[in-house]
């Protein structure tokens, strides 16, 4: 499931570039050095994945203590419906529950330091705007989480997060480079299969909870082979 997570992140950075595009444009970077030009987003992208590595520790630690209560069945089948289900439902009826609403002070609160951020040239400056980026709401981010919580570990579900910022950067990179790149209908048949993909991905979780002994797919659950070993003797 490590490899759904880059895919997500890959396919994905065409709705980042949306939400985070205009972030990458007004980036301070020196256009008239390259090579102090490539440092200082390489620097940007390191403080986005700090962010995105470290909101997968909490939720990693979250799908751990549900593991040790012996959820992680259970959670996995649900992340995969929460999946889907975010695909499914209608935009406008997700909007009248978004989840970010509780934490809207703190979401303004980000993008004031952002605003501040984007106006200084100090060596810090982009490590702490990306660092802030990776903190902004977005579905994409959201469905991440779902997979770093079912990882049910602290460790790996920050190592999911990570990937999935990792593969975010290509194509914010080719933001911050050249803009027009990104349009045509390319950019359009992408955006269109990233809900088919986010629904795969729900289905697989599904499946890795429902236990029914397929390799990879479905596994085993632990408890029953412990449980089966322990009928044979």
């Amino acid at each position: 499931m490590l490899i759904s997570a880059f895919v997500l992140g890959v396919l994905g950075s065409f709705h980042c570039i949306g939400m985070c595009g205009p972030i990458a444009f007004m980036l301070p970077v020196d256009r008239t050095n390259s090579i102090r030009k490539i440092t200082q987003i390489t620097v940007y992208h390191i403080g986005r994945l700090l962010a995105y590595s470290l909101i997968g520790l909490v939720f990693g630690l979250i799908g751990r203590s549900l593991f040790i209560f012996g959820f992680q069945q259970q959670l996995s089948i649900i992340i995969g419906v929460l999946m889907i289900g975010f695909i499914l439902i209608p935009q406008h009826k997700l909007n009248q529950y978004s989840i970010s609403k509780p934490i809207y002070k703190l979401i303004s609160k980000i993008k004031s330091a952002l605003g501040s951020a984007l106006k200084r040239k100090s060596p810090d400056t982009f490590l702490t705007i990306g660092f802030l980026n990776g903190f902004l709401p977005c579905g994409l981010v959201y469905m991440a989480i779902f997979g770093a919580i079912s990882e049910g570990n602290a460790l790996y579900g920050s190592l999911y997060m990570t990937l999935f910022g990792l593969g975010t950067i290509p194509l914010m990179t080719t933001a911050i480079y050249a803009s027009h790149f990104l349009k045509g209908a390319a950019r359009q048949k992408i955006q269109n299969a990233i809900p088919v993909f986010v629904v795969i991905i729900g289905i697989l979780f599904i499946l890795r909870g429902l236990g029914l002994g397929i390799p990879y797919v479905s596994p085993t659950p632990v408890q029953e082979l412990v449980t089966n070993g322990i009928n044979c003797h």
